[in-house]
């Protein structure tokens, strides 16, 4: 029996104050973990506090970032979608070949615009339409739209894009703040609204925990499903305009391997890779952590394959993690009891 003393003890942690509840989350972790590496970094090279320099490491991370907003409301809605690298090497080469047969800059931002949502509805319709698991859809269409741009464009290049096309990935807003910089915090603000502001938000979160249960409580559960892959393709595709206006040139292998990236920044983020919970916020902090991570592997001149062995380890900790502390948490509580 549960004493008087232990029950006045015992507050749920949803009625404890707001400042309780943010110190125990895991965005105050993240917060802390930035931190530690950014006052790392800072120590390990003399360039690293350089104002330019830390805008030039905003590329590392913005690109990416823009399609890991949409993705983590994929996630929490109980899906994946890893065809999105793909999605950007047939965006860009989509682009390229308008650009090679004289199209101007504004076309070309419609086409990789159009292509994105192009290749997001294909997976809906396949994963809400005909009910197949978003895994094997996108792992299949990950081959498809790559092997498109291989076909296309084989061992060869595209090159000729317009001058004015060169802004969306190196053009500056003001000062040291470039155009990605200012979209990726745009798109965190838009996002961030959508799912913790308004009822989509709500009903991404309801799906996630209980789909049946939210298609019961009148959440039109496939039409929320194809309109977040219809976002994840948009952002895939205006992720592509950026990289491409910065590399200058379209090939095959452009963005090869950035799914794993992406989701990895997104369960970093704190996105239970099970759905049903995570925020935005804590995305934006995973982005910037694994920016500053890279950018300091290369302030240091550490190989590409080691940041790519980092990576696949952070991914298998931070999905480890919450499931080894909750079966820690529950045989502590057994034993308490």
């Amino acid at each position: 029996m549960i004493s008087v003393e232990q029950t006045a003890r015992y507050v749920p942690d949803r009625l404890k104050s707001p400042a309780a509840r943010w110190v125990k989350s895991w965005e105050s972790l993240l917060i802390v973990v930035a931190l530690a590496i950014f006052i790392t970094n800072s120590f390990a090279s003399p360039y690293f506090l350089d104002p330019w320099n830390l805008s030039d490491a905003s590329f590392n991370f913005t690109e990416k970032a823009l399609i890991a907003f949409a993705m983590a409301l994929v996630i929490i809605s109980g899906e994946i979608d890893l065809s999105v690298a793909a999605i950007i090497a047939l965006t860009s080469t989509a682009m390229g070949y308008a650009a090679q047969a004289g199209f101007d800059t504004p076309m070309l931002v419609a086409i990789g615009l159009a292509t994105g949502l192009g290749c997001g509805a294909i997976n809906g319709l396949l994963v809400t339409g005909l009910g197949l698991p978003s895994i094997v859809v996108t792992i299949g269409t990950m081959s498809l739209f790559r092997g498109t741009s291989f076909i296309i464009l084989g061992d060869q290049a595209f090159t000729s894009y317009p001058a004015s096309f060169a802004y969306f990935g190196q053009g500056y807003v003001w000062w040291v703040f470039s155009f990605e910089l200012a979209l990726f915090v745009v798109a965190a603000i838009v996002y961030g609204l959508l799912l913790h502001k308004t009822n989509f938000g709500r009903a991404v979160y309801a799906i996630g925990n209980n789909a049946t249960a939210a298609l019961f409580s009148g959440i039109r559960v496939g039409r929320i499903k194809f309109i977040l892959f219809l976002l994840t393709g948009l952002m895939a595709g205006m992720a592509s305009i950026c990289l491409t206006s910065r590399l200058g040139s379209t090939r095959p292998s452009i963005a090869l391997g950035w799914e794993l990236e992406v989701v990895t920044m997104v369960v970093l983020g704190g996105v239970n890779i099970l759905g049903g919970s995570g925020s935005i916020p804590g995305v934006v902090l995973a982005a910037l952590i694994m920016g500053m991570v890279t950018f300091g592997f290369g302030l240091l001149n550490v190989p590409g394959i080691v940041m790519s062995i980092f990576i696949g380890l952070l991914l298998i900790l931070v999905i480890a993690l919450p499931i080894v502390y909750g079966r820690l948490s529950r045989r502590w509580a057994r034993s308490a009891a």
